[in-house]
């Protein structure tokens, strides 16, 4: 029986919340889960929309990660 394991190169994660706080709170637990693995934030992008029926807000963002460089 023959193992081989490859590393995660790239890895794009959604995220989304009606409160901020609860936003940067999911991107952070998910930047700790990557460093374990190797994975460093590379770009984060974010938008915010309004439904106006409802009157709330959804935050979202989406954070690429990708493998940190040996050295």
């Amino acid at each position: 029986m023959n193992f081989q394991f490859d590393m995660i190169e790239d890895k794009i994660e959604f995220f989304e919340s009606h409160d901020l706080k609860d936003l940067e709170k999911q991107i952070n637990d998910k930047v700790e889960q990557n460093k374990a693995i190797l994975l460093g934030v590379q770009s984060v992008s974010h938008q915010m929309a309004v439904d106006y029926e409802q009157g709330k807000k959804l935050y979202s963002a989406v954070v690429h990660f990708k493998l940190k460089k040996q050295r």
